[in-house]
């Protein structure tokens, strides 16, 4: 075991503040990794505040953060696919059984013994796991993943779970060129299902409730944007997408979603809105139409999206940020103000 400086939230109304936390030496088959960068997610607010108490209670102290890039400082000594001075990056994951039929298709996050990366049981140290609002992090070497050199880190961070949320649906559901693609919400997730939506091809419909969002949309590649709250608008689209990505948490109508599919189209969602859906189901029903979720992707998938990245040069829109400003981050966030998503600069752990 050794000793590494983190940042952690010691209640659900404590502000994350300056700690020493308690890391596992590296197993044979582990990668520690000098944390560079850690983007700030909605769940780690969510998280550090037990909102989520019901369906996974927070375990005190916790330190968030699952976008996590870094520098490969040691190696086990039986890891074949890092080197000492590789950059490398986590995700939401951090180890499954290996051994369930999920597992065994490449669907790591469908297992049904995920360990995540902070605030779950943790098999080496008995503790809970800790995220990456750190100065490093030590993760068997199958949930590690390769970073493209041209990228940069700080807008690499959030691919590890804002940019796996939207990929992976785009890519199950078969988004190519000669396709019609709606993203719905121009936020931390909306902003990069553009990007790969544009990237892979298709042609970009941007859904959104602010006029003001359209200069933008089309900067980061849409082709269109249609104002939600403008029916006639909405009209000119109906029964034409093949496929539609809700990003949108908020309270919104579904069913004028599903009425902008063609036939065999799909509605998914990426977003999870508190209050339960109402479906009419005959917007289903006519036009063979489906609603589908999706979370993040599996290890194989995460690493072909980062590579997609570095082959099309994609990154998320990041505000950098030192970790002492985290708190107020999250008030920010609490506002959507931020575009699109804080990454913390780790170096400023240092000085904390």
């Amino acid at each position: 075991m050794y000793n590494a400086k983190a940042f952690s939230a010691a209640s659900a109304t404590s502000p994350l503040a300056s700690t020493t936390i308690v890391r596992r030496d590296p197993t044979d088959t582990d990668v520690q990794m000098e944390i560079l960068f850690c983007g700030i997610c909605h769940s780690d607010l969510h998280q550090a505040r037990n909102e989520w108490s019901g369906a996974m209670p927070t375990v005190y102290p916790c330190v968030p953060g699952h976008e996590i890039v870094g520098r490969v400082t040691k190696i086990g000594s039986a890891v074949t696919k890092f080197k000492t001075g590789d950059l490398a990056a986590v995700g939401c994951m951090v180890d499954s059984d290996g051994t369930c039929p999920e597992c065994k298709d490449g669907l790591e996050q469908f297992c049904p013994n995920l360990t995540l990366t902070y605030n779950f049981p943790d098999k080496h140290t008995g503790g809970v796991t800790y995220g990456g609002y750190s100065d490093s992090v030590v993760v068997d070497e199958r949930f590690v993943l390769r970073v493209p050199t041209n990228l940069d880190l700080a807008g690499v961070a959030p691919l590890l779970c804002a940019g796996i949320t939207t990929f992976s649906p785009l890519h199950h559901w078969g988004v190519t060129k000669g396709k019609k693609v709606g993203i719905v919400g121009l936020g931390g997730l909306g902003h990069m299902g553009v990007k790969f939506a544009h990237a892979l091809g298709a042609h970009v419909v941007l859904f959104t409730t602010s006029p003001n969002k359209k200069e933008d949309a089309l900067r980061l590649g849409a082709d269109e944007v249609v104002i939600s709250k403008n029916a006639d608008e909405m009209a000119k689209h109906a029964g034409s997408f093949d496929f539609i990505l809700d990003c949108v948490s908020a309270e919104h109508d579904m069913n004028a979603l599903l009425g902008l599919l063609r036939r065999d189209g799909n509605l998914c969602l990426v977003g999870a809105p508190e209050k339960p859906l109402s479906i009419a189901a005959f917007g289903l029903l006519f036009g063979r139409r489906s609603l589908s979720g999706s979370p993040i992707g599996g290890i194989a998938e995460t690493q072909e999206m980062l590579d997609f990245c570095g082959k099309h040069n994609i990154t998320a829109d990041v505000e950098v940020i030192p970790i002492q400003k985290v708190n107020e981050a999250y008030e920010r966030l609490l506002k959507s103000d931020v575009k699109y998503r804080f990454s913390i600069d780790m170096a400023s752990l240092k000085s904390a």
